[in-house]
């Protein structure tokens, strides 16, 4: 169990080139292994959870080569996926599982889906029910957790109204639509990330948007044979990685840094607007297009944070990004409140409760709720180094290392590999912009 230790530092200085982003990289490896030929992917994540995503992909048969950053997969087709004797596994990726039971839900086979220890408590009944009403025979323990049996069925299309917002469900279902016998609509309660979409677009599915309604259109409805078509791509980087050092910038008034071909997305840039509204200093530069995605770069220097409070249509916007907010919250004026946020509760740890444990072991104040945390602000200069838990979670490794930037003293992070799921090379990066 690898330990990081983390010293306090005076600013944040100099330029970041991000991993690619892991949600792009897990849709662009999924599509390009349904294409018909091979598809380039450059600066592809190097997260884990995106390798395992490829694993899968490669047991179903894709071919599947990496050198560095840049993958190239070779697609057998949407009708060429075939059966594996072993469990396909996920490791800790609820977006690989997910998504990719959107796949299988259409195939002529049965499968297995499983994942590590933390993966198998987290709910997959919300996925499983539009799948099972598409034609899908999908059994799990206790009918919501991994492992999960799919076995695959011709698939009729619906009409599908989310009960919660979700990107992860909203795409499973539009990924399964692919294998539909019509047109499949998805309206979800509040917009989330559009990624799927855009990707499946670029693959050549065709789709049509009214307001908060996706309809996507089978393959098979216009012809027999029809597939995506393999592509060359550019993963723009991870603006959720990005967080983590817009947020230890901000941390000290002498900081500058540059962070390049950051993924701008509209429905991921609320975070950029929550940090705007807290009084960061962040500015977006040479912003373009690529492949459908916005890409920019971003330019932030030290900033006296205000604070604020995260609830309702901002918190599935926001969901990845609240672990560093809250850790943020007792260097800011007013504090951190987070409302409506229960869904916290069930990512890769119970992250309100290791966002409560590490803050009050920094001798924070704080109040935890069941569906979110009132940080009180105004503690800058009270908090201590700790021996940091963050309970396997990523997030909450990288968002206390963070923290720790600006505590008394050195903080140690135990199970530190496992910011490895998202960013392998974070530590290194963090200590190499932090001026001592």
């Amino acid at each position: 169990m690898k330990r990081e230790t983390v010293h306090p530092a005076k600013s944040i200085n100099g330029g970041l080139e991000l991993p690619g982003d892991k949600s792009i990289s897990h849709r662009y490896a999924m599509l390009a292994g349904l294409a018909d030929g091979a598809s380039e992917l450059r600066h592809f994540s190097a997260a884990a959870d995106c390798h395992s995503t490829l694993a899968c992909m490669r047991a179903l048969g894709a071919e599947v080569k990496i050198e560095k950053d840049t993958v190239r997969v070779v697609g057998r087709g949407t009708q060429g996926l075939r059966a594996t004797r072993r469990a396909l596994d996920a490791g800790n990726s609820g977006t690989t599982m997910r998504l990719l039971s959107g796949i299988l839900a259409g195939q002529p086979f049965s499968s297995k889906l499983t994942g590590d220890e933390s993966l198998q408590q987290r709910p997959m009944k919300r996925v499983i029910g539009p799948l099972r009403e598409m034609g899908a025979q999908i059994r799990a323990r206790d009918d919501n957790f991994a492992p999960l049996e799919i076995h695959g069925a011709p698939l009729k299309a619906i009409d599908y109204h989310m009960p919660m917002a979700s990107a992860q469900v909203k795409s499973a279902v539009l990924l399964a639509g692919l294998f539909a016998d019509g047109l499949t609509s998805v309206t979800e309660p509040a917009t989330t990330r559009d990624h799927t979409e855009l990707a499946l677009e670029q693959f050549g599915a065709t789709l049509e948007k009214h307001g908060r309604t996706i309809r996507i259109h089978a393959l098979a409805s216009a012809n027999e044979n029809a597939n995506l078509a393999p592509q060359s791509l550019d993963v723009p980087g991870d603006l959720s990685s990005a967080v983590f050092f817009i947020a230890a910038a901000s941390l000290f008034p002498e900081s500058s840094l540059l962070i390049h071909n950051v993924g701008l997305n509209p429905t991921r840039t609320a975070i950029l607007d929550f940090f705007a509204s807290m009084g960061a200093s962040i500015q977006i530069l040479s912003l373009r297009t690529s492949h459908g995605e916005m890409v920019g770069d971003l330019a932030v220097k030290g900033a006296s944070l205000r604070g604020g409070v995260l609830e309702g249509a901002s918190i599935p916007l926001l969901i990845d990004e609240l672990p560093m907010l809250a850790a943020l919250g007792p260097y800011t004026e007013e504090g951190i409140e987070i409302r409506g946020a229960a869904e916290l509760r069930v990512k890769e740890s119970d992250r309100i409760a290791a966002l409560a444990d590490n803050l009050r072991r920094m001798g924070a104040t704080l109040e935890e709720r069941p569906d979110g945390l009132k940080v009180a602000g105004r503690q800058t200069g009270k908090l201590r180094g700790a021996e940091i838990d963050p309970r396997g979670d990523h997030r909450i490794a990288m968002a206390f290392a963070v923290a720790a930037l600006a505590a008394h003293g050195p903080s140690v992070v135990r199970n530190a590999e496992c910011a490895g799921v998202s960013y392998p090379n974070f530590f290194e990066e963090l200590q190499r912009l932090a001026q001592r």
